[in-house]
């Protein structure tokens, strides 16, 4: 199988990337500034995997354990 884009800057313009972000500039979305939208979807886009790229192993450990944690404390007050 062939290599497969998987991020935001390996996706060539024919692929969609570019049609979405000038779909956010022409549709305003509830009033909100067309090109502010459209630049916090191209940050939150890589946001995310910029951000687990920086975090250490043990970092990374940490933040799954508290999310257990919260999701854990949720089904036990639902009574689950």
């Amino acid at each position: 199988m062939a290599d497969v884009p998987c991020g935001p800057r390996q996706l060539a313009p024919e692929d969609g990337a570019a049609s979405a972000v000038l779909a956010d500039l022409r549709e305003p979305d509830d009033g909100k500034n067309p090109a502010a939208v459209a630049l916090g979807r191209l940050g939150g886009l890589k946001g995310g995997r910029a951000r687990a790229e920086k975090l250490t192993a043990a970092q990374r450990s940490e933040i799954a354990r508290k999310a257990a944690r919260a999701r854990w404390k949720a089904v036990a007050e639902s009574g689950g």
